[in-house]
């Protein structure tokens, strides 16, 4: 039975306002999901969301060729497997090597190791209005030891404020997670959000990190990956 199927039923749940979402407000903060190990329906589910934060153009000609345009976040996880296994997944990492959920790609792969797949890359997060995903495969959580959420500045200017960036975690029979970026401020242009730790095969924690790096390497240094690094283009 679904959260919301469960709240429906309880008499007077409206009045009582059952928790139906948890927000981390500080860095720091963690939240503990409970895990199912059943079917598809029971995947974690993270999503990123945001807004192009596209300020008003100058009226005129030079106007329409200075105005500035969208912002185009991505999303993408750092991920580590109980075997040792370590890599990352975002969009520049597959964009010119994807491919469907159930193929092992640089996109990840649901039906098998690693157990982690991107839905692929919004350039938008608006335009769709559900922006991006990664989903795991309740089939592959002991498998699993940790993730770092991030998100990354792909084009535009470094103005983390207009964004409204909103990381969600839903796992099935748990209020959903919420990691608000706020209104930051900082230049850099890539932000680690949030990590999941595999605790055990039936318990995940999700702590808000919001920390800003120049790139993939330096995060990569900040939280202990050790993998190697060179530039890139979609």
């Amino acid at each position: 039975m679904g959260f919301e199927e469960f709240r429906s039923g309880v008499p007077g749940a409206e009045a009582l306002k059952l928790l139906s979402k948890v927000t981390l407000q500080k860095k720091g903060d963690s939240h503990t999901l409970q895990l199912k190990q059943k079917g598809a329906g029971d995947e974690i589910s993270i999503n990123l969301n945001w807004n192009q934060g596209v300020e008003p153009k100058k009226g005129g000609f030079f106007g329409g060729l200075l105005g500035s345009g969208g912002i185009d976040l991505d999303l993408g996880c750092y991920f580590e497997l109980k075997d040792g296994t370590r890599s990352v997944i975002d969009g520049l990492q597959f964009s010119d090597a994807g491919g469907p959920r159930n193929r092992v790609t640089k996109q990840g792969c649901y039906t098998e190791s690693p157990w982690i797949w991107h839905m692929g890359d919004d350039r938008s997060g608006s335009e769709m209005a559900t922006g991006e995903f990664i989903l795991i495969n309740p089939m592959g959580f002991s498998d699993i030891r940790r993730l770092t959420i991030y998100a990354y500045i792909y084009k535009g200017a470094s103005k983390w404020y207009q964004t409204d960036a909103v990381i969600t975690v839903k796992v099935p029979g748990n209020p959903e997670t919420v990691v608000e970026m706020g209104r930051q401020t900082d230049s850099k242009t890539f932000c680690a959000i949030a990590g999941l730790d595999f605790v055990s095969n039936q318990e995940v924690r999700v702590t808000k990190y919001l920390t800003f790096h120049s790139g993939h390497s330096d995060c990569d240094n900040i939280y202990k990956w050790g993998m190697r690094w060179q530039s890139g283009q979609k």
